[in-house]
């Protein structure tokens, strides 16, 4: 199918950033991170590092949420390439879908072939205990929109996207593996996206329990529809940072989030450390 001119101009937005890109580093890294709230220092260790503020990449849409530092480092971990996104951007913040998903397309773009993406979330599932981590076998989208609305451009992907296998279900396995070898509390479960920035109300939380959700955020899922439209696996794990409204007895605050975040970076990057080199030989 022929390309549109809106179609074609975002391609060439995603190419120019992409190149830019490739002309920083002679790194070309087939694992592509996103790091959420939080989370963002797991990529501050990278050898061989270079680090680019979201403001320098042309087109890049840029953070403003707290906990999200906004800049993109390709660097080695256990001697790995990999492109990381400190922070991301939200629906929330006025940004639409098409900006939402920028940076994942350009990942794509730059050879990216499969992509791990983190966030802080709010548990659900009463099983979940606050600071333990959450591999993701599926996702809810309840944010009212898609990031493949409109003209359909083939260079990213099908007009019609099949989720069936929204998340790569052989790296789901190999993350649960590597966390119980590590000794880490590890759960599994399904997000639902909700637009934000307030937090759900304990009826919004009773009715996301009875339709099957375990925990919720305000991201991820637009990135997951983009990745999949390019063909990229997904493995998705989310921090419980807090038990979300009407669980505990008590308010929410974004403070308690980064909190979480900080009290549980080591756990979380060790997990990282482990599953990078074995989805690395999966891509060789």
């Amino acid at each position: 199918m022929k390309s549109s001119a809106k179609t074609t101009a975002e391609f060439t937005r995603v190419e120019r950033a992409a190149r830019f890109l490739r002309a920083k580093t002679r790194l070309r890294p087939k694992i592509g991170l996103v790091l959420g709230s939080g989370l963002g220092a797991f990529a501050d260790d990278f050898e061989r590092a270079t680090r680019i503020p979201y403001q320098k990449i042309p087109g890049f849409p840029v953070s403003t949420a707290v906990g999200h530092a906004g800049r993109l480092v390709i660097g080695l971990t256990e001697g790995v390439p990999v492109a990381a996104l400190q922070g991301r951007v939200h629906y929330y913040e006025g940004y639409s879908m098409q900006q939402v998903v920028f940076p994942i397309r350009v990942l794509g773009r730059l050879g990216i072939r499969a992509v791990i993406l983190t966030n802080a979330a709010g548990g659900i599932n009463r099983r979940y205990r606050q600071g333990c981590l959450v591999v993701l076998r599926d996702h809810i989208n309840l944010q009212g929109t898609n990031p493949l609305l409109g003209p359909n451009d083939e260079r990213f992907g099908p007009r019609f996207l099949d989720m069936t296998q929204a998340y790569w279900k052989p790296y789901a396995e190999l993350a649960l593996a590597e966390a119980r070898r590590l000794g880490l509390s590890v759960e599994e479960g399904v997000y639902a996206a909700l637009p934000g920035p307030s937090y759900e109300t304990p009826a919004e939380i009773r009715f996301l329990e009875r339709i099957g959700a375990d925990l919720v955020g305000m991201s991820t899922v637009p990135e997951v529809i983009a990745a999949r439209h390019m063909g990229l696996r997904v493995l998705a794990i989310s921090c419980v940072t807090n038990m979300a409204a009407g669980i505990l007895d008590q308010p929410i605050s974004h403070d308690e989030v980064l909190a979480t975040g900080e009290r549980v970076r080591d756990a979380f990057a060790a997990l990282l450390r482990a599953v990078i080199p074995r989805i690395a030989r999966d891509l060789s």
